[in-house]
């Protein structure tokens, strides 16, 4: 090969080499750090980028997009004298690549140690229970310190998070046992509230129960008085009505036979057979040991033996013809009896007592009546049918 060909190709590969060099590609949210002759020179955001062949050098490419870093767990003593277990998390991003490539060597270590003494400092002023349940002010104070410190090393740290507290096995036990207990303990509370309310509720349905009966007690006491009230009223109107038509055939028997008599003209002899059949009445009962005959007896046996004849101007009873009333007077007229039986009272129906509601008399349905007012007394009742319309006595009629 000839020397000329072999300068070109030296030539090109050296060209070659100085673009590469001299040419640099940034990438999108990440910054290039460059030194001119060992000095920082500037920093590259991201595009195409010019450099001077050998003289100009990137130092470090930065991701500025905002990073993620899980720290192992550390051991830290609470103020209660327990050691637990503590992951923590942290969220930062790179604000400066220049302080971040020369404020620090790296920046990742660090921040892990940082978090580490700073995460001791603040849960070593708490006992277990305030680490456990306090997580948000300790997240809040781990970050206020971090974000501080981590300023001149070009980084901001967004937010830290205690991913995980592990205390000692044997706490963890001792709590599983009083979490136990105290879920035993709602349980309970919640057993006895329910049955309380059952209670509640069974004593109230018993009591809408209770009222519920006595109103429909009452109901019914109501509608029973009412119903003996009406039928003590009928029966009260059926005696009424008995009692009428009792006095007024009473009286006709009463005016048949004061008319018989009179139409009969009875004489002394009559009289006396009647006397004398009224005293075997004296004697009847039981308890009659003795009976007194009456001075009267001698005079009715005078007026027998008159009747039979002791006398020759006396006349026999015996010898009174039918029809003749003992004088031989004309026959009496017969009877009439049609109207004897019919009643002048309205129907039961139509009666003022029938008619008797109990709004009239002041009471509302659904209250207990009033007591029932006191029946007439029987002269009341009497004086009552005396005044009611008689049926009209006519005179026999006339054949």
């Amino acid at each position: 090969m000839e020397p000329a060909v072999i300068a070109l190709i030296v030539i090109a590969l050296l060209v070659i080499v100085v673009l590469a060099k001299s040419v640099t590609i940034v990438p999108q949210a990440q910054a290039k750090v460059v030194e001119r002759l060992g000095r920082y020179s500037r920093t590259l955001s991201p595009g195409l980028a010019l450099l001077v062949p050998f003289v100009d050098r990137v130092r470090a490419t930065i991701d500025l997009r905002e990073q993620v870093v899980s720290f192992p767990p550390q051991p830290v003593i609470t103020a209660d004298n327990l050691q637990v277990g503590i992951d923590t998390v942290v969220y930062f991003q790179v604000t400066d690549p220049r302080l971040a490539v020369y404020g620090i060597a790296n920046y990742i270590t660090g921040m892990e140690q940082l978090t580490t003494t700073t995460l001791r400092n603040v849960v070593g002023g708490l006992n277990l229970e305030g680490a456990l349940t306090g997580r948000d002010g300790i997240n809040s104070q781990l970050r206020e310190v971090l974000d501080g410190t981590t300023g001149p090393w070009g980084l901001r740290v967004a937010r830290v998070e205690i991913k995980a507290i592990d205390p000692p096995p044997s706490i963890q036990d001792s709590m599983e046992k009083q979490m136990r207990a105290d879920r035993d303990k709602r349980a309970v509370i919640l057993t006895a509230e329910g049955q309380r309310q059952s209670a509640i509720t069974t004593a109230e349905g018993q009591k809408a129960s209770a009222i519920l009966s006595a109103e429909g007690k009452k109901q019914a006491a109501i509608l029973e008085a009412e119903a003996e009230r009406q039928s003590r009223i009928l029966r009260a109107e059926g005696e009424r009505a008995a009692l009428f038509l009792q006095a007024q055939g009473q009286a006709k028997s009463i005016e048949t036979v004061f008319r018989a008599i009179h139409d009969g003209k009875p004489d002394q002899g009559l009289l006396a057979y009647q006397y004398l059949q009224t005293l075997p009445q004296i004697a009847q009962g039981d308890a009659n040991k003795m009976w007194i005959v009456p001075s009267e007896f001698s005079k009715a046996l005078e007026g027998l033996s008159r009747l039979g004849g002791a006398e020759g101007e006396s006349r026999s009873w015996l010898d009174v013809g039918p029809g003749d009333g003992g004088n031989g007077a004309a026959p009496a007229q017969p009877l009439d009896t049609t109207g004897w039986f019919d009643s002048n009272l309205p129907p039961a129906a139509e009666q003022p007592e029938a008619k008797i509601s109990l709004s009239s008399i002041g009471v509302e349905p659904g209250v207990p009546s009033a007591p029932m007012p006191t029946p007439p007394s029987l002269s009341q009742a009497t004086d009552e049918v005396r005044s009611t319309p008689q049926i009209e006595r006519g005179a026999p009629d006339q054949q």
